[in-house]
């Protein structure tokens, strides 16, 4: 296998792509895909730090993810997604370390948190690390839809009392 170092800041000739296998291609992608996810992972952690610094205040944005928006060029909607998964990640120290050691993706990360608890993120990850992302975010959306039935029939009891 050819080994090519990747570099932001100089690109390196005669690492072609055109030139790699099949089998290359594949375990250089996964290699840096998971190098994306540990790099995620630190991001998460200086934005959580970040947002509970309100370390944005001083530049008078509106919130952490303006500040994401207007120095990072994050799009509004995605920076608000990375503030709510970075805080989450806090309390999830599992999918956290996770995601920490590029076992997960960014994106099961992402839907994992919307509904993971201390005590249900092991079945979560168990889940994430055996199916799609695309998976994940189906169970995700169909456990939201379970919980807010929950809720409505909770309510409905309460006030038939």
């Amino acid at each position: 296998m050819e080994t090519c170092t990747f570099s932001a800041s100089a690109p390196q000739p005669g690492c072609d792509p055109q030139s790699l296998s099949a089998a290359d291609l594949e375990d250089e992608i996964t290699a840096l895909s998971a190098s994306i996810a540990v790099a995620t992972w630190r991001l998460l952690v200086l934005i959580a730090e970040l947002d509970r610094r309100g370390a944005w205040q001083q530049y008078g944005v509106a919130s952490c993810a303006h500040w994401l928006n207007w120095q990072c060029g994050i799009d509004l909607g995605a920076a608000r997604e990375k503030v709510r998964v970075a805080r989450a990640l806090e309390s999830l120290p599992l999918v956290s370390n996770a995601l920490a050691r590029g076992e997960l993706s960014y994106s099961k990360a992402r839907a994992i948190t919307r509904v993971a608890t201390p005590g249900s993120q092991d079945y979560l990850l168990m889940i994430a690390r055996h199916g799609t992302a695309s998976h994940v975010e189906k169970l995700v959306r169909a456990y939201r839809h379970v919980e807010r039935l929950q809720e409505s029939a909770r309510a409905r009891s309460t006030h038939a009392q």
